[in-house]
């Protein structure tokens, strides 16, 4: 927090997120209410998040080609536009499900754009010492923001309707927009590459796969969120028809994940030292696995809300380490083109998580779905700590602690 630039970032983007996980826990709501549908709801999942899958690789190239600040600005002036046109159609009773997922697809375009390029500013404001506290602290941020958004939207829902979450979602842009236009980056314009985005892409996977700690740590990633995460789709399902709490209680719940999450960067932001992450990665996967199970079959609402406390402590510390070790590991030159690797591994394929959770939910029901899926991510996890985290013990030199 010594740096002025991401004292400013840093502050827009608490406001902002705010206003995020108000219009996030809206449309799951409203997606639900329309349609009850749990494969409706994998829809909407996927339609959010596919772009990333498609697109991250772009986001990159434009992040190592052009000034990584303007792009942030045009990304979050984009997301701020999206906000105010899905308020105006739910205001004026013109919105249905179908645009609901139109404007997430759009939205998920943009932050196609954003997440590599905004991961990549990180070192101009805070340079390479200081960047693994960084990241902890803006996911903190992230967090911070997702235990008090939800509940705000909880009760903006049932007091005055979701068309004011997506308004006010559209205002809190603004201080972050604020915040980018007041600082002061230096830009060093990227020497010109004859590539194309595809190859620039390639480049950066194949830097990512010849490296023994990044290509572990993101495949297992992928795992937490191909399967690990695919537990907010179905919240509104377990908050409503299992747990009893309607909308209020989805945003507890929302809420519960969001606490922990913001315990568990608040702690990986405080560490003084960075050795062992791979076992941490592997101990945090573990407990993941074995939460979402237990949430999976819990029929009593204050047991799912400890449980996904603990989802969303162990998910976030997994993913700060992971992105630690990314980042400490690859060159400068390459950062963009790898943070979008690193995009496409972890939001990339939450899309693809979304569609498979519908269509399972849609035969077995919701519950036995999270059930399937922590298995899943525990036999992962378990093929992480013993044939990854006991071979890098063994070999010190290669191992993601000595990188970081």
């Amino acid at each position: 927090m010594q740096h002025r630039n991401f004292q400013l970032f840093i502050g827009g983007q608490l406001v902002s997120l705010i206003g995020t996980w108000m219009q996030t826990t809206a449309q799951l709501w409203l997606v639900y209410k329309l349609t009850n549908s749990a494969a409706v709801l994998g829809l909407f999942g996927f339609a959010s998040q596919i772009p990333m899958l498609l697109l991250a690789s772009v986001g990159g190239a434009v992040g190592d080609r052009y000034n990584r600040l303007h792009g942030v600005i045009a990304t979050q002036t984009c997301s701020m536009i999206l906000a105010f046109v899905l308020a105006a159609l739910q205001l004026t009773h013109r919105l249905h499900e179908w645009q609901i997922i139109l404007i997430a697809f759009l939205v998920g375009i943009v932050n196609a754009f954003d997440v590599p390029i905004r991961q990549s500013l990180f070192v101009h404001m805070v340079g390479k010492e200081d960047l693994p506290n960084a990241i902890a602290l803006n996911s903190s941020i992230f967090n911070g923001a997702r235990v008090i958004g939800p509940p705000i939207a909880g009760f903006a829902i049932v007091w005055i309707g979701e068309g004011w979450c997506f308004f006010l979602n559209g205002i809190s842009f603004l201080a972050v927009i604020g915040a980018l236009l007041a600082m002061r980056v230096t830009h060093t314009p990227p020497e010109r590459r004859k590539e194309s985005t595809w190859q620039n892409f390639i480049q950066g996977f194949r830097f990512s796969m010849a490296d023994l700690p990044i290509r572990s740590v993101l495949l297992l990633l992928s795992v937490l969120s191909l399967f690990g995460l695919q537990y907010s789709v179905f919240l509104p399902i377990f908050a409503d028809s299992i747990l009893h709490g309607g909308a209020k209680g989805m945003s507890y719940l929302m809420s519960s994940a969001g606490v922990g999450a913001v315990i568990g960067a608040l702690y990986f932001a405080g560490r003084t030292s960075y050795s062992g992450l791979a076992r941490w990665i592997a101990g945090t996967s573990l407990a993941c696995a074995i939460g979402l199970i237990i949430f999976s079959q819990s029929k009593f609402f204050f047991l799912s809300l400890a449980v996904i406390f603990f989802v969303g402590f162990a998910a976030t510390v997994q993913m700060a380490a992971t992105n630690t070790i990314v980042q400490n590991r690859v060159p400068d030159e390459l950062r963009g083109r790898v943070m979008a690797v690193y995009a496409t591994m972890f939001m990339g394929v939450q899309p693809i998580g979304s569609l498979i959770a519908g269509g399972v939910a849609k035969r077995v029901g919701a519950p036995d779905t999270l059930t399937i899926f922590g298995l899943i991510m525990l036999a992962a996890a378990l093929f992480f700590l013993f044939r990854v985290v006991l071979k890098l013990r063994q070999a010190p030199a290669e191992s993601p602690a000595s990188a970081s």
